[in-house]
This record gives structure tokens, sequence and C-alpha cells, in this order.
């Protein structure tokens, strides 16, 4: 990596990077943790469900979503890191004095690229085109952001390594949604909706802001309870 690349990376991790402060250092572990995100995930789910009629269509778009799991973070942890071999900010000797690092904050596996990137800009991505809501694209977005941001606090990833995956999770996302558009149009009669309660592939406004309002939700309880645990 040249030496120029490499300062700009790290000059704009240090940015990103905790700043000691009590209240994000426990914050930000609780967002990055894939199990807070639970009730977004059956929110989800539940959104699918109450929108579609059969189980294979609903079986297809769940099918659809491990897909862009597996591509995304799958290829990434199980190939691309393993080949790059690049260490973490956080556990590279030469880079880890020059960062916040929150104590505990340590991850064996390499940096290169941003499963966490990938995989939430995937879902975000495929979700957003199945779904084609203005609210629910923009919700999904900030969510995947969120994520790219927490790994950014931690110094468990370079700048790059959190672009690179964003970018990869995108094409992985518009990938599976070509070919379940395919496949599903296939089986099912195309519709367009025009209507104020649905959007354009029928899902329904009101399902949409139960996921919404799950992820706020959960984003309310988690600062509260991050709030909590410094003040006790």
């Amino acid at each position: 990596m040249p030496d120029s690349f490499f300062s700009l990376d790290l000059s704009l991790l240090q940015w990103f990077n905790s700043s000691n402060s009590v209240y994000f250092d426990s914050l930000v572990p609780i967002l990055t943790n894939g199990l807070t995100w639970i009730p977004l995930y059956i929110a989800l789910l539940y959104l699918v469900v109450k929108n579609n009629e059969t189980m294979a269509q609903i079986g297809l778009i769940v099918g659809a979503a491990l897909v862009c799991i597996i591509l995304a973070g799958g290829v990434d942890d199980f190939i691309v890191k393993p080949m790059v071999a690049k260490v973490r900010p956080c556990n590279d000797p030469a880079v880890k004095l020059q960062l916040n690092l929150i104590a505990g904050t340590l991850d064996k596996s390499f940096s290169f690229f941003s499963a966490h990137a990938a995989n939430t800009f995937s879902l975000a991505v495929f979700l957003s085109l199945l779904v084609r809501d203005r609210l629910f694209s923009v919700t999904m977005v900030l969510w995947a952001l969120l994520n790219c941001w927490t790994r950014l606090y931690l110094g468990v990833h370079y700048p790059s390594d959190v672009l690179v995956g964003l970018l990869y999770g995108c094409v992985v996302g518009v990938i599976v949604y070509i070919a379940f558009y395919k496949l599903f149009y296939r089986f099912n009669i195309k519709f367009q909706y025009i209507s104020s309660q649905y959007t354009a592939s029928g899902y329904a406004k009101v399902d949409i802001d139960v996921v919404v309002s799950t992820l706020v939700l959960t984003l309310a309880i988690v600062i509260l309870g991050a709030f909590c645990s410094i003040t006790i």
C-alpha cells in the first residue's frame, strides 16, 4: 500500500475513531453487535410475511436475503480476508498506539474488507429495491451507515476497508435483486400499485411504519441503556 494512501486512510480513521467519550465507548459496542438488531430483523420478516400471499413468495424473499449475507459476509470472511490477510488497525503494533481503543476491543480476524459494511448494505439495497419506499430506503441506508461508523469508531477497520465493503455490499444487493426479480415474476403476476397506502411493489405503508418504528425504538432503548450504564 503506498505510503500516501496509508497516511490518508489512517488520518481518516483517527478522525472517526473513539474520542475517549465514556458514553460513546459504552454505546458503540452495543450498536455494532448483531444481536442488538434482532427486533429489526423480526420487523422486516413481519413486513415480508404480511405483504406476500404464499409461502413460496415468502421463502424466495427470505432465501434471497440469505444469499445476500452469503455473497457479502460469507465470501468476505472465508475467501477475501484470508487471502488478503490485512491486519486490523487495532491489532497492528505500529498503528494501535495512534488510536483510542476501547478496553477489550479485540478481533483476531483480518481487516479487508468490512463484513459489517458488506452485509448491512447488501440487505439495505436488496430490501429497498424490493419494497420501493423512500422512507424505508432512507431508514435502511442510515442503519447500514451506522453499522459502518461503529467499525471505524472501534478501530477494527480502516475507512478503505469499510468503503470497499459498502460498495461490494451494494453490488451484491443489486445482483441478488435482479436474480430474484426474474425468478419471482416468472411464477407470479406483476402488479403495479398506484396508491397512497401501498408502494409500487405492493407493500403497505402501515407495515413499513412498523419497521421504521422498530428501528427507532431499538435505537432509543440502546441509547438510554448506554446512558444508564455509565450513571449507575
